[in-house]
């Protein structure tokens, strides 16, 4: 990497810094009890807006797994998901109704949280419809994954995003507060994925799915990235720069290996497909809140029908995470 690279990289760094520390403005706080945290504790943060049907079983999953604290940003949700944070004994809550797009669609918000609190921690950046699987997730705790890569001095840890899917219409089976969403959508995609490597970055950028052969099947290019570094070990200096795509400095973004072999690496099944799937895209398209003037939502309005099935004949079945590892969906690496 040249030495300009290096510096307008930094200059980037220090750009994402301050917008952060500008937002802070932008949010209110609405439930803080942040004196709770402990000094190895695992934190998640999120930023939601309606989603309160989803929240039950996406704090239970996370307190399973063994997240200690949640740090979320509830961006005007009239659905009675802000109270029902407030609510939580693990939860720390700030509200705000201002611009979801002009806040780098939540990433300043956020990165102002990660940088006041979660200095030295473990910390998990994942949306509501967002559940993180990794190697023996079935038999060890989240724990025991950080502590491996604290001992093997790794800082972050990568997943590909797993669009899983009903068979059989979306809308055909109603989802419930608090119910398992893969009751429902327990279908993915085992191929039909491309892979690159960012240049700027130094990230993989990986694209398919079902979302690019239902919805961007003329234009695959423009697919949703399906690469995401959810899992770092936090330090004042990191920063998002692309959602959970990329950070900086750049090193965080090698969770693969150059050189042949193979790191422990994760998924992170996606609920996105569920009966609030088209009354989601909607309300989303006219906010217009969302990358390229909500391209990806102008897409799933335009690609979306009654009956929309995206089930085929090479769906599978989701089972474990080893049927993941056998796929080549994510890989244990030398964790034994």
């Amino acid at each position: 990497m040249s030495v300009w690279t290096s510096y307008r990289l930094r200059l980037k760094r220090k750009q994402c810094h301050l917008r952060a520390l500008r937002k802070r403005r932008e949010l209110t706080e609405v439930a803080n009890r942040t004196d709770a945290v402990g000094s190895d504790d695992i934190l998640a943060f999120s930023t939601i807006r309606n989603e309160c049907i989803r929240l039950p079983y996406f704090l239970s999953y996370y307190r399973d797994l063994g997240v200690n604290h949640f740090f979320m940003v509830d961006n005007g949700s009239d659905d009675g998901g802000r109270e029902y944070l407030a609510e939580q004994p693990d939860v720390s809550l700030w509200t705000t109704n201002a611009s979801y797009k002009n806040a780098n669609f939540g990433v300043h918000w956020l990165g102002w949280l990660q940088r006041k609190y979660a200095h030295g921690h473990w910390a998990l950046v994942v949306d509501p419809d967002e559940f993180l699987v990794y190697p023996f997730c079935d038999t060890r705790p989240l724990r025991a994954l950080t502590d491996w890569l604290d001992t093997s001095q790794v800082r972050s840890f990568g997943t590909m995003l797993l669009d899983m899917y009903p068979k059989g219409p979306m809308d055909a089976l109603p989802y419930a507060a608090g119910q398992d969403p893969f009751e429902i959508a327990n279908w993915f995609d085992s191929g039909n994925y491309t892979i690159t490597k960012n240049p700027k970055y130094g990230n993989l950028w990986i694209q398919g799915g079902p979302r690019a052969r239902a919805f961007f099947r003329d234009n695959p290019i423009k697919a949703p990235a399906l690469n995401k570094i959810p899992l770092v070990k936090w330090n004042r200096h990191y920063a998002y720069v692309s959602s959970t795509h990329a950070l900086l400095p750049r090193g965080l973004n090698l969770v693969y290996d150059q050189w042949g072999g193979e790191k422990a690496s994760g998924c992170l099944l996606h609920a996105k497909f569920l009966d609030t799937f088209g009354a989601k895209s909607v309300e989303e398209l006219e906010r217009g809140q969302h990358y390229a003037n909500s391209y990806e939502y102008r897409a799933y309005h335009s690609g979306t029908k009654e009956d929309t099935d995206l089930w085929c004949n090479w769906s599978e079945k989701y089972l474990n995470w080893r049927q993941l590892e056998m796929l080549g969906l994510m890989s244990k690496g030398n964790w034994a």
